[in-house]
């Protein structure tokens, strides 16, 4: 059985930061892509970063420049830090990862944390 467990959201004020934490555990092989999406009330769970296990990453336009994504290999967790956050960041905010156990390569997700950026 694997599990995402996330940690980290909040409530800030415009202009600070949060950094987001995903760890995976279970029967896990390997883990290729581990990302974070977020979905707003009302609008589509969107990409917000992935990072493989050879460090390359990928951001939405909308978060380059402030966000950085992160991966500890040995630790099976990935890392968001969020700077500069605006209130257009509110979202509940999900881990991913595209991983192989023994029995299958499968899509996971976590639970969600959710990240309020209000004054």
């Amino acid at each position: 059985q694997v599990r995402l467990v996330e940690s980290g959201g909040g409530l800030v004020q415009p202009g600070g930061s949060l950094r987001l934490s995903c760890s995976a555990s279970g029967s896990i092989s390997e883990i290729y892509v581990m990302g974070w999406y977020r979905q707003a009330p009302g609008k589509q769970r969107d990409l917000v970063a992935s990072i493989t296990g050879g460090g390359t990453t990928n951001y939405a336009d909308s978060v380059k420049g402030r966000f950085t994504i992160s991966r500890d290999n040995a630790k099976n967790t990935v890392y968001l830090q969020m700077d500069s956050l605006k209130p257009e960041d509110t979202a509940l905010f999900y881990c991913t990862a595209k991983l192989r156990t023994a029995a299958s390569i499968g899509d996971y997700w976590g639970q969600g944390t959710q990240v309020t950026v209000s004054s």
